[in-house]
């Protein structure tokens, strides 16, 4: 029977990630189908048209990267310095494990709930109206628990040996952390914030009470006033349009769009780390 078990183990192992690739590989297979004859350069590079049946989707692009990239600045900065501040400097006391399963159930908390968060605060609280900033920091706040957990994750892994090596020649703690901590730990830190940025750029329901429209006939638009975005551009061609029938080969063309965006993101996030990995070796 103890023989038995590993086999069982490994086999319902197996049989699971068998299972999720085959429905991941159809639902993949299905949108590239139906998406890829949509997919032109003129598609990713003109305005929609003609009540959106017609055109392309530029503006939701740049709208999802501009949003990202708001994002990256609002979270980065707090949660990496607060991973840093949790697993270097905090002490080990009953505030910290609170802080600590706080951070891991607001990682948990509905997306919707930081929507309607966001409203409350950056739209209506500080008067920032529905706009692009208000959308951003409203996904700042969503990502960072998930960036100040695989942060602290990334910075566990480093041993303590390597620490003490830096204080036994005389760096201060500052010191051994930037010189020595955060470069090793680089690789794992980077991949956690690419990781969370994608799954940020494919959110809807955060950015649908902050600021993105329907349609904006600026491609480029402004920091303080609505745009548009791939999710939510994919969602209004799939349920709110009034000619859906017409439409749905764009909504397939802009959900392939938005899955390149997220595969870039992440093949982004694995070679940094395999390049990283390379120059340490």
């Amino acid at each position: 029977m103890k023989k038995l078990t590993p086999i069982i183990e490994w086999g319902t192992l197996l049989f699971c990630t068998g299972l999720v690739c085959f429905f991941l590989i159809l639902i993949i297979g299905d949108i590239v189908g139906k998406g890829l004859s949509v997919l032109t350069w003129e598609f990713v590079s003109t305005l929609p048209s003609k009540g959106m049946t017609k055109g392309g989707v530029l503006p939701a692009i740049i709208g999802t990267v501009m949003l990202t990239l708001i994002t990256a600045l609002v979270a980065a900065p707090f949660g990496i310095s607060c991973a840093v501040y949790l697993n270097e400097y905090a002490p080990n006391t009953w505030l910290t494990r609170l802080i600590r399963a706080s951070i891991r159930n607001l990682a948990g908390v509905p997306s919707i709930i930081y929507g309607l968060f966001g409203l409350a605060l950056f739209v209506q609280g500080l008067h920032m109206g529905t706009s692009l900033l208000s959308a951003g920091f409203t996904l700042g706040l969503l990502s960072l628990p998930y960036i100040i957990t695989t942060t602290e994750e990334a910075l566990r892994r480093i041993p303590a040996s390597t620490r003490e090596a830096a204080l036994g020649v005389g760096a201060t703690q500052f010191e051994s952390i930037r010189d020595m901590v955060l470069p090793t730990a680089l690789p794992g830190i980077l991949t956690g914030l690419v990781l969370t940025l994608s799954r940020a750029a494919g959110e809807t329901a955060p950015i649908l009470f902050t600021g993105v429209a329907f349609y904006i006939n600026n491609p480029t638009g402004y920091l303080n006033q609505e745009f548009m975005a791939l999710p939510y551009h994919l969602y209004m061609l799939s349920t709110q349009h009034q000619a859906i029938e017409e439409v749905r080969p764009l909504a397939y063309g802009t959900a392939l769009v938005l899955i390149l965006v997220v595969f870039i993101l992440n093949s982004t996030a694995f070679y940094i780390r395999y390049k990283h990995s390379r120059n340490e070796g």
